[in-house]
């Protein structure tokens, strides 16, 4: 019986330790899935996340950018709906539309009546109720004058409502919104400074979730700046953990990853990172030519690359942060495409370049033309053989002439600072 017994307990345990490893191995799968399914979340609620200030500023862009007769009209109905008032005259006169006093007035009539009944309910706060209350109160002020795209008055509000504010946390969520009142103005210097703000606030301490949302505010920052390299870094960091709806939705967030990483990144990196990324490829099918955008730039398929190059170039164009480097990003996404292609050989008739590229050889003769001139390619063109010959610079003398080169400048300098001393 003692033997039975012992028998029937060590098959419990064992089966006991099956269920407890299925049950790890399940969890676990289910944390994977839902890190992974974060994307599908977040396209579910597609623009409703968003800022609508931010959603806003994009309208107006894609109105100057188009200009058609009713999608102005209805940019000022918007305006009027929304008892944007400054912005209301702005666009008026910035689109030739009469700006009605009556209407104005009207708004500014309701606005006023909104703003006293919240200067109210903070005067109640100071004095019946407590420092939380007052807060609140302070906090709703500012989002009034940040939704009515009152700049100015939303940040001496927010100021206020930061000085009555202890946790970092909610320190932290102030910065944000005072970074869309900056983005939304697409002023790079405050965005800057905000950004500097907010890292300070983070030494003091602070959760994971707003850290990794602060990565994707600066990595828009940096793109917009133009530094695709910093950008693509942060973009990639906060792909399995995008929480950033404020600003765009997963669609366009992936957008600008691939973009920026398609400029930045090497060609094993692109692959590892962005092409074979779950978190990608959950949605960039939705995206028109993205995929074959990238995966030919990969895959050398550069007939496919420029034609898919067209369209992902005209979604850069409509993008009001990535609009103004569209000329940038035409240049640098072909030279990638170039150096690749002429990686590979010592040298290559135009005609057989052109040919794999899909555009004439006069087209192509001029581009390569105009990278040689400007040193970013390493090689020369044959005008009468027709053909491109490479000529890859020696690392090992490239760096002796810089070896050589700051030498010459240290011994000049100290050659300097011996004669102050012999002055001396």
């Amino acid at each position: 019986a003692g033997v039975v017994g012992s028998r029937i307990g060590d098959d419990f345990h064992r089966r006991s330790h099956r269920v407890r490893f299925v049950v790890f191995y399940v969890v676990w799968n289910v944390d994977v899935l839902l890190v992974r399914s974060k994307a599908s979340w977040k396209m579910e609620s597609k623009e409703d996340a968003r800022e609508p200030l931010l959603v806003w500023a994009q309208t107006r862009f894609d109105v100057r950018r188009r200009g058609k007769e009713q999608e102005i009209e209805k940019l000022v109905e918007d305006l009027r709906q929304r008892r944007m008032v400054r912005m209301y005259v702005d666009v008026c006169e910035e689109f030739g539309r009469e700006t009605k006093a009556d209407v104005v007035e009207e708004m500014e009539r309701k606005n006023q009546e909104e703003l006293e009944g919240l200067q109210a309910n903070v005067e109640d706060a100071e004095e019946s109720l407590g420092e939380s209350d007052v807060r609140e109160g302070l906090l709703a002020i500012a989002r009034f004058h940040k939704r009515v795209g009152d700049r100015e008055r939303a940040k001496e509000a927010y100021e206020k409502t930061a000085e009555k504010t202890v946790a970092t946390g909610q320190k932290m969520d102030l910065a944000f919104e005072r970074l869309q009142l900056a983005l939304f103005a697409e002023d790079w210097k405050e965005v800057q400074e905000e950004l500097l703000r907010a890292k300070v606030l983070f030494e003091q301490g602070g959760d994971w979730e707003r850290k990794n949302r602060l990565k994707v505010y600066e990595a828009l920052y940096l793109m917009a700046t133009r530094d695709f390299d910093g950008a693509a870094k942060l973009f990639l960091d906060s792909i399995a953990t995008f929480t950033c709806t404020e600003l765009f939705n997963y669609q366009t967030f992936v957008f600008y990853t691939t973009v920026v990483s398609a400029v930045a990144l090497e060609r094993p990196r692109l692959k590892k990172e962005v092409i074979d990324s779950p978190e990608v490829l959950s949605v960039i099918g939705d995206i028109p030519r993205l995929a074959d955008f990238v995966n030919a730039l990969h895959d050398c398929q550069y007939d496919t690359f420029m034609e898919a190059f067209i369209p992902v170039a005209d979604m850069v164009r409509a993008d009001r942060y990535l609009n103004p480097h569209l000329r940038y990003f035409m240049r640098k996404v072909r030279l990638v495409a170039y150096t690749q292609f002429l990686s590979s050989y010592k040298s290559v008739t135009l005609a057989s370049m052109a040919a794999h590229f899909g555009v004439s050889v006069e087209f192509l003769d001029q581009e390569i033309s105009n990278f040689v001139a400007t040193g970013r390619l390493n090689c020369k063109i044959d005008k009468v053989a027709g053909v491109i010959e490479t000529n890859r610079p020696d690392a090992k003398n490239g760096m002796y002439r810089d070896v050589i080169k700051q030498g010459d400048h240290l011994l000049n300098q100290i050659q300097k600072l011996s004669r102050i001393s012999d002055i001396e």
